[in-house]
């Protein structure tokens, strides 16, 4: 390899992506604890289900709110790097003290704040990465940032580490241990992350006037992006809760056979969270979005209807669950695009915080109330409903792609 191909692929784009990336691998990892470890926690809290499902919600609600406050705060300040920095000292700690508590409620106080820390590390990432990337990898870098790393160590690795931590040690060690990952990526933040340095507009811009939350939504990318963001986390996340049991109630699967008929979900989420906003960055935004998010349709479509091998099934689920590649692009690229960089985090904030209110914490509570009065097949009839107003709301997006732009 020659140094011009080795100066290509060791660039600050590339490192800064690699760290961004796994920190927030890192986050879901923490965020996504609770799951894996719950059956430990209830044995030793004396918990029951509800208490469990408040412990997701709660740090949801506090996702949202943080994700566009402190996205805002950091626009005001035209800073990135000292948000960044305290989002990930603050969750990892909050870790380490989610394995202290000793009742129900210092847990809840311990992922509430971890919840407000965690809530503005995305848009700030998008934000950074927004002015760091070239025009051509915006989209999938996003995607490699939010969706691959997420995917590999939130939703692979910590049902896998983290139950063998607390059947070796216990389940407040498991949660010590988890905390260190993100303090070693918060030093390497500090020493490797430089603050970006807007261009002269978008400096004169930090020092004007920012606009309040109804104002972004008047943009109408903002305010469509915030109504995708809605329905396709109210789609993922019930899928996520509620596929296993479907398959296992409705279907008559052993639990194990269920957990191996979904497991290849995350394989999409993992592959698509890059190759989609790709697609986008070659064919543009809007029609990337549009296939993709009614390609969501197919997997509680799939579930409900489809009666043949199991291998077949499990193909259908991943096929539709590369709708979650859509993600990176209504979350980040579009709102990005669509306002000054000055305005980059605040807009994806409350894109973000708009999806985690409804989708992290009322839709699954929603969904599983609807099934309580009828049948467990409304959790899928939900999931359909979500991709279904997902793509609807896609159609009315105005396109923002730089390749797709300059040839209008």
């Amino acid at each position: 390899m020659d140094s011009s191909s080795k100066s290509k692929v060791f660039t600050y784009e590339n490192g800064l992506l690699l760290l961004l990336g796994f920190t927030f691998g890192i986050v879901f990892f923490e965020r996504n604890a609770i799951g894996p470890l719950a059956s430990y926690i209830i044995n030793d809290l004396h918990l029951n289900q509800a208490q469990i499902g408040i412990l997701g919600s709660g740090l949801s609600l506090a996702w949202a709110i943080s994700a566009y406050a402190i996205g805002a705060w950091s626009d005001r300040s035209g800073l990135r790097k000292p948000f960044l920095l305290v989002s990930v000292v603050v969750f990892s700690l909050c870790s380490a003290l989610s394995g202290i508590a000793a009742t129900f409620m210092m847990l809840v106080m311990a992922r509430v704040i971890m919840g407000f820390a965690e809530g503005p590390f995305l848009p700030i990432c998008f934000s950074i990465m927004n002015v760091e990337s070239s025009p051509k990898r915006r989209g999938v870098n996003a995607g490699l940032m939010q969706n691959f790393f997420a995917s590999l160590l939130g939703t692979t690795i910590a049902p896998l580490v983290l139950p063998w931590l607390a059947s070796t040690y216990n389940w407040r060690t498991a949660f010590y241990l988890s905390a260190v990952p993100g303090l070693i990526c918060a030093v390497l933040i500090w020493l490797f992350v430089k603050e970006p340095k807007p261009v002269a507009q978008e400096a004169a811009a930090v020092n004007a006037p920012k606009p309040g939350m109804l104002d972004m939504l008047k943009q109408r990318n903002i305010l469509v992006c915030s109504g995708i963001s809605v329905f396709m986390i109210s789609w993922y996340l019930v899928g996520i809760i509620f596929l296993p049991v479907f398959f296992t109630v409705v279907k008559g699967m052993a639990p194990d056979v269920a957990g191996q008929v979904v497991a290849p979900m995350g394989i999409a989420t993992m592959i698509c969270g890059f190759v989609v906003p790709a697609i986008s960055d070659r064919v543009g935004r809007k029609p990337a979005m549009i296939i993709f998010t009614f390609i969501g349709l197919v997997t509680p479509i799939a579930a409900l209807y489809f009666n043949g091998p199991l291998w077949a099934l499990s193909l259908l689920l991943l096929v539709g669950w590369t709708a979650s590649g859509s993600f990176a692009v209504f979350m980040g690229v579009i709102p990005s695009e669509t306002v000054p960089k000055a305005l980059a985090a605040s807009s994806m904030g409350l894109v973000v915080g708009a999806g985690e209110i409804v989708g992290g914490v009322l839709s699954p509570t929603i969904s599983g109330w609807i099934a309580d009065q009828t049948s467990l097949v409304a959790h899928m009839v939900v999931m359909m409903v979500c991709a279904l107003c997902g793509g609807l709301f896609s159609l009315f997006l105005r396109e923002t792609a730089p390749a797709k732009i300059k040839t209008i």
